[in-house]
């Protein structure tokens, strides 16, 4: 099989210990050097405190590793040219003999085919503003309808549009449920102004309902744990409003379209919050960390 999984986690999964999947385009692509690399170290830091095995999943020269060593870590922070790989993107990849760092979508597809059964990410893709014109929506969505894992995240990108999302959710037939909250988180906010339907408080109502997939015998949808940054760590509301509306003309101005959209818009938010959007972003993406190792670990013990 071409999927490479590592010693650790293959072993932690032989003996059912708890394992995290992690992606890895917050390494490659998401963060400056060289503090992509101290904030990768970080979250596997937070994995393993919580008694769980972290999985940072990426494709190195066409294998799909799940599981990086510190080396193969400073490798996808530090070289040229690691491409950005969607699940879509994985055989191209595989065949080429590249290496890519992977999104929401691949890392859950790679995460799922090694028995890894829970991910811990920042914030969902999702349906774009003005969809009706753009048809624009993130292959997350679809990959969750087809892959049986839990996510745990800060809701979906504030950029996007956020009731369009959960209703594209359901209509595929992913669960949804805030952890510790009746609202829908909004990545840089603790509450995007949406509700959910269902509010699961502590790992082992995780672990339930996981279970509860497998008996059912349902089909093969995610289940999404969105877990909201807490509000002193949040981006201003005010600030996220104003800046997120400049930043919405400002692309429609230059002409940005397509998959440039959403780095375009998250790179402006950082430049025009001084930094702010990007510290809301980091505390976001270590509670879900540190919820998700708790979650694998009472996902563990069933």
């Amino acid at each position: 099989m071409v999927l490479v999984v590592s010693e650790e986690v293959r072993d932690a999964l032989g003996a059912r210990r708890p394992v995290v999947a992690l992606e890895s385009t917050i390494i490659a692509h998401g963060l400056p050097r060289p503090r992509n690399l101290q904030v990768a170290l970080e979250l596997e830091d937070v994995v393993r405190r919580e008694g769980a095995v972290p999985a940072t999943i990426a494709v190195l020269e066409g294998r799909p590793c799940v599981g990086l060593d510190k080396e193969q870590l400073e490798r996808v922070a530090n070289e040229d040219g690691i491409r950005k790989l969607g699940h879509r993107d994985l055989p191209l990849a595989v065949a080429s003999g590249v290496s890519g760092a992977t999104t929401v979508s691949a890392t859950a597809q790679l995460a799922a085919l090694a028995g890894v059964r829970v991910f811990a990410t920042g914030g969902l893709g999702g349906v774009h503003r003005e969809w009706t014109v753009t048809q624009d929506e993130s292959a997350d969505l679809g990959l969750l309808a087809r892959t049986r894992i839990t996510v745990v995240c800060a809701g979906v990108k504030s950029i996007l549009d956020v009731p369009a999302t959960l209703q594209r959710l359901e209509t595929l037939g992913v669960a949804v449920a805030g952890y510790g909250t009746d609202r829908f988180p909004g990545f840089y906010l603790s509450d995007s102004g949406h509700p959910v339907d269902w509010r699961l408080d502590t790992p082992d109502q995780v672990a339930d309902v996981i279970r509860a997939q497998d008996d059912l015998g349902a089909p093969e949808s995610a289940l999404i744990v969105a877990n909201p940054v807490p509000e002193a760590e949040q981006l201003d509301p005010g600030l996220h409003a104003r800046v997120l509306a400049d930043a919405l003309r400002a692309c429609a101005e230059q002409g940005v379209t397509g998959q440039a959209v959403t780095p375009f818009l998250l790179d402006y938010l950082v430049r025009h919050t001084d930094g702010a959007s990007l510290s809301a972003n980091l505390a976001a993406v270590r509670g879900n960390v540190r919820l998700a190792a708790r979650i694998a670990t009472a996902w563990a013990r069933r």
